[in-house]
């Protein structure tokens, strides 16, 4: 039986260090000269995010969850070896922009083959049902990976991505319901009640871009209620809804509630058999919201 510390399995914590250590042997991240070029994996890796056509690098720290002065000394190192230039924008010099050089392109589409030929070298030892299985592992391995790297973060209702993820949310219904959706008709809560005190507004982010959303109001003396949860397409089958209902449910029950609603429409048929499974059950109807078919509530806990 494993160990439980500090809400954490030692024999689980254990079994991803060994992973890690396999990883970073057989794919060669320990030498400084990855894929046998004159450089670390880390401005190979650079070379690759900033791509055909270049990229911010605001967004570069942001996607590879780096600090602005290690990304600053890479990006020194690959412009002094002529592979990429960085400009600033003429009007905001706190924007910089970096591009690939002839080249760049040229190293980047090398390291690009050489790539190709580690990964093969990885597959080419093993049998097929083996490399089927690896592969099939990888992948499921990615998918959690990048579902433990987003974060939930409490923005105001009106901030840019939060409106972003809310005109992305509406335009999905409008194809979804069969009488399409007006917001004009629909009881989208103000704001101000996805403010504190009266609530909160919630952005999920994957790699620095939002990806999808979740309001929850929190009226004095009533159950609180989850409002406008959303998750975009790309982002679906990493567990998001369950992290959202999670998180609100917490947050609802720090503020003293004892019961948590939502409605929906019955069009969204795997957002109601999210409901089911994380505990929600199916009330009489608690509002007049015409886009609502199904009605549910939740005993949460203090």
């Amino acid at each position: 039986m494993s160990e439980v510390t500090h809400g954490r399995d030692t024999a689980q914590v254990a079994q991803v260090r060994r992973f890690n250590r396999t990883v970073t042997e057989r794919v060669g991240v320990l030498h400084d000269h990855y894929l046998g070029r004159a450089r670390p994996i880390g401005e190979a890796r650079l070379l690759w995010e900033i791509g055909a056509e270049g990229q911010d690098v605001r967004r570069l720290r942001e996607r590879l969850r780096l600090d602005s002065g290690y990304v600053s000394r890479l990006l020194r190192a690959l412009e002094g070896d002529g592979l990429v230039t960085v400009e600033q924008h003429p009007e905001d010099r706190r924007v910089r922009t970096v591009r690939l050089t002839r080249a760049g392109r040229a190293e980047r589409e090398l390291v690009d083959g050489l790539s190709d030929e580690l990964a093969a070298s990885l597959l080419e030892p093993l049998n097929s049902g083996q490399r089927a299985r690896l592969v099939a592992a990888m992948a499921e391995v990615d998918r959690l990976l990048t579902a433990a790297t987003v974060t939930l973060d409490t923005v105001d209702p009106d901030h840019p991505e939060a409106a972003a993820c809310l005109r992305a949310y509406f335009a999905e219904i409008q194809e979804r319901f069969e009488s399409g959706f007006d917001p004009a008709r629909s009881l989208l809560p103000d704001a101000g009640e996805l403010r504190p005190p009266h609530g909160l507004f919630l952005v999920a982010r994957l790699h620095g871009e939002a990806v999808g959303c979740a309001g929850l109001k929190l009226p004095p003396g009533a159950p609180a209620e989850i409002k406008r949860m959303w998750v975009a397409p790309a982002a679906r089958g990493l567990g998001l809804g369950r992290r959202f209902l999670a998180e609100l449910e917490q947050r609802a029950a720090e503020h003293g509630r004892e019961a948590l609603r939502l409605d929906t429409n019955k069009a969204l048929s795997a957002a109601i058999g999210l409901y089911h499974a994380a505990g929600f059950e199916e009330v009489p109807a608690f509002n007049d919201e015409p886009y609502a078919d199904h009605w549910f509530e939740k005993r949460i806990g203090p």
